[in-house]
């Protein structure tokens, strides 16, 4: 039965986010200091992921080819659909929802213990239009990160198969290109919008309905994320089942 009030509250405050906007001169600032917060600060661990997790997957598909009449390309394949389909999109989330997730809700959990969220109210301000709405905005750039995500994670790949003499770089290439379907990518960036919305406003959630002090702003940040990863895997499954099935 909690859960049923929290998804009926969930439900609720996503529609207030768009109820009685913040005026224009003042939003606008507060959507670039969070893509500052949210994406911008965020890029290095991404990348840094990214170009790994290529390399972690081109090593196991290149080691698991004990088979010498299977073709080398399929190591370049494997990454490819595997960096794409899931790693990306799936796997980046995961990581945005720990560190973006725990910042968005301890930000706000710190505004509600501190009373500042009541100040706003009492000003006549919309505060989840303020709080929320601009990180929402800031997590739609979230695709162009997804995408670069893609980018080295193929990329790492294809040094790790160089470095460790898998394959030549010309056989790695060519398994990139075999057999490429361009709705994979469409799929990636439909599970990615999703996925940034899930990141702004689920944390945003914990944060703004938090109770307690101080001590209790740790616990919303690990609540939130437990929570924004299940919703993550499960709509997921769900997007897969939608759009591949």
């Amino acid at each position: 039965m909690n859960y049923i009030s929290s998804i009926g509250s969930y439900s609720i405050m996503v529609r207030e986010v768009f109820k009685k906007p913040t005026k224009w001169s003042i939003m606008k600032s507060l959507i670039l200091k969070e893509i500052d917060e949210l994406i911008y600060g965020s890029m290095g661990i991404v990348i840094f992921i990214s170009i790994f997790m290529g390399g972690v997957v081109a090593i196991q598909t290149a080691l698991n080819l004990t088979n010498p009449f299977i073709p080398k390309d399929l190591i370049g394949f494997a990454t490819r659909q595997s960096v794409i389909l899931e790693f990306a999109p799936t796997f980046t989330s995961i990581i945005m929802a720990g560190k973006v997730g725990s910042y968005i809700t301890s930000s706000i959990g710190t505004m509600r213990v501190t009373e500042q969220i009541d100040a706003l109210e009492v000003m006549g301000v919309n505060s989840l239009n303020y709080l929320v709405f601009p990180k929402i905005i800031a997590m739609f750039l979230y695709p162009f990160v997804v995408a670069i995500a893609m980018y080295l994670g193929i990329f790492g790949g294809l040094i790790a198969n160089i470095l460790g003499n898998h394959s030549t770089s010309t056989e790695f290439i060519q398994g990139i290109q075999l057999d490429f379907i361009p709705f994979h990518v469409t799929y990636s960036f439909i599970k990615s919008v999703v996925f940034a919305f899930i990141i702004a406003t689920v944390p945003s959630f914990h944060g703004y309905y938090m109770k307690g002090g101080a001590l209790d702003v740790g616990k919303a940040s690990t609540t939130s994320f437990v929570w924004t990863s299940v919703v993550i895997i499960i709509t997921n499954f769900v997007l897969t089942q939608l759009l591949l099935g």
